[in-house]
């Protein structure tokens, strides 16, 4: 049977993305205070940050 997948809203994962930067606890901390996948969140921070450096650079 297929995995169902979960549809996360960009309001929520950028919420998400915001609590790890701004409170420096680790990625797998606030995923499971969030029910999030530690590696969904951390792909979101790594989103963040790459689209952040490429808009620095334009």
């Amino acid at each position: 049977m297929p995995e169902k997948r979960k549809k996360y809203d960009p309001e929520f994962r950028e919420g998400a993305v915001r609590i790890v930067e701004e409170t420096n606890k680790p990625i797998a901390q606030v995923a499971r205070d969030l029910g999030v996948n530690e590696g969904t969140l951390g792909n979101w921070v790594n989103q963040a940050r790459a689209a952040r450096e490429a808009a620095e650079d334009d």
